[in-house]
């Protein structure tokens, strides 16, 4: 490999060591938990950090967002997770997701939705709970109200809109099983 190479190829794993560094010294005393070993890379928007709660060993990609509403919402992410980059998690109720899940690019997790009459103003939708190895494909939306069962896979772009049954699997818009 040569200089210039190195060079282009390098500013990642900067990113990833620095981003360690905070990991491991800033964020553990400003979430309400963070777990040893979960990197958060160059977040894009953290909200009320002290009631987020992150398990260990996680990865959580560029351009997260992670936000709580209000006194009384809360993210709650178990162990290992890992979330690709520019997903958003904004908790108006309380949003829970269990160990190893796996979110890919670009998805959303919301417990909210706009105030009709005041666009401004948001109003809780229901706790969404995503249990342990769940897959949320890129692109994915998952709404407000929603239980999301172990093992269950979310396609591409769905929109999750109602519960989804252990070790199922949905796609499209409202998501629906591809169950026969």
């Amino acid at each position: 490999m040569t200089l210039l190479q190195r060079l282009v190829e390098a500013p990642p794993s900067l990113r990833w060591h620095r981003s360690s560094l905070m990991s491991r010294l800033v964020y553990p005393r400003a979430f309400g938990a963070f777990g040893e070993g979960t990197v958060i890379v160059r977040p894009h928007i953290i909200r009320r950090p002290q009631q987020i709660f992150v398990g260990a060993g996680g990865a959580i990609f560029e351009d997260v967002w992670l936000q709580c509403e209000n006194d009384d919402s809360r993210i709650t992410i178990g162990d290992r997770a890992n979330f690709g980059r520019c997903v958003a998690i904004s908790s108006t109720d309380p949003v829970t997701l269990g160990d190893d899940c796996l979110v890919g690019f670009g998805s959303l997790i919301t417990s909210g939705d706009h105030d009709r009459v005041d666009r401004h103003l948001t109003k809780p939708t229901g706790p969404i709970t995503i249990g342990n190895s769940v897959f949320i494909g890129q692109g994915a939306i998952v709404l407000g109200g929603v239980s999301i069962g172990d093992g269950a896979s979310v396609g591409a772009n769905a929109v999750v809109t109602r519960d989804v049954a252990p070790g199922d699997t949905v796609v499209g818009i409202p998501a629906r099983s591809v169950r026969g």
